[in-house]
């Protein structure tokens, strides 16, 4: 049946890994599909590849004695799945705070089968508690800046303003196109990453994904967004141990991110509400948060993580 690479980049989440693991290799198996399971393991201290190695031994094991960061992380797992004599169809990045629900797997296959055009899809995101977690946006723009930097009209975040699809798509239970979902759980034709490369290394981690989808879409290839397909996704669980650090890199990336796909005039507005909204967080802040922001505000400034 269809060939599919699972790649799941890990940090010191070893219980969350475990039940991550179990989901998908439980649902790989009720899809039936021929599969292989890849973990990157980030120099975790918790015990990780031990538990990876006894409890899941048919698991492709990496594990690197330094921290790569999530993006470098997958690519040293695609380049090899990817040299291989017969490389799969599909590619699955899966973060380890994820949960595969049954059927999810199937449901993403069938609509790369169904719709050639595409070259990603991504599944709907569920808190714990089961409630909607958004998991498609549209590409960010001015308006996104302003909403994560200043504060609006609550009603308003959860809007296409913000960058949101509507709900009612999500209930339909059909697959929409989006720009890019989510990363916690993004499905990817061979075909598409053979045509616009790897994920870009410049981004240590956050909006990686966004980049890759545009990339994509700058190619011709269409994304879904396939509510039939259901992961469970505890959000920010890896990235929660290190909060001001990963404060940073979001807003570096996105940088990067704006550098990349917007022409100088947005880049310009940006960059100004970049640093109005830091010099506010500046304001009273401690002296750790107070630095941070500075160091974002030169990073917007001189594009120094372009």
């Amino acid at each position: 049946m269809t060939g599919l690479s699972v790649i799941i980049v890990s940090w010191n989440v070893r219980e969350l890994l475990e039940s991550c693991l179990r989901s998908l290799l439980a649902d790989l198996a009720l899809a039936r599909v021929e599969a292989e399971v890849w973990v990157v393991d980030n120099a975790s201290t918790d015990g990780t590849p031990e538990m990876v190695r006894r409890m899941f031994p048919e698991v492709k094991l990496l594990a690197s004695s330094d921290n790569l960061g999530f993006v470098r992380g997958n690519n040293l797992a695609l380049r090899e799945i990817l040299a291989a004599p017969a490389p799969p169809r599909y590619l699955w990045l899966l973060n380890p705070d994820t949960e595969v629900q049954p059927g999810a797997t199937g449901a993403l296959i069938a609509v790369l089968e169904d719709h050639p055009e595409a070259g990603a899809v991504g599944p709907a995101l569920l808190y714990a508690d089961g409630s909607l977690q958004h998991a498609a946006f549209r590409f960010p723009g001015l308006v996104h800046l302003a909403f994560d930097l200043f504060p609006l009209p609550a009603r308003l975040y959860d809007t296409p303003l913000n960058g949101r699809y509507p709900r009612r798509l999500y209930e339909a239970g059909k697959p929409f196109p989006v720009d890019h979902p989510l990363g916690a759980a993004l499905m990817v034709r061979t075909q598409t990453v053979a045509e616009v490369g790897l994920l870009d290394e410049g981004f240590w981690m956050y909006c990686e994904e966004v980049d890759w989808c545009w990339r994509m879409h700058k190619a011709g290839w269409r994304i879904y967004c396939v509510p039939q397909a259901r992961v469970i996704h505890h959000a920010g669980r890896s990235s929660g141990q290190v909060r001001l650090s990963s404060f940073v890199n979001l807003w570096t990336s996105r940088a990067r991110l704006y550098a990349l796909h917007h022409g100088p005039c947005k880049r310009a507005l940006a960059r100004l509400l970049v640093r109005l909204g830091m010099q506010q967080r500046i304001r009273g802040a401690a002296p750790e948060l107070s630095a941070a922001c500075q160091y974002i505000i030169r990073a917007w400034e001189d594009n120094r993580c372009t």
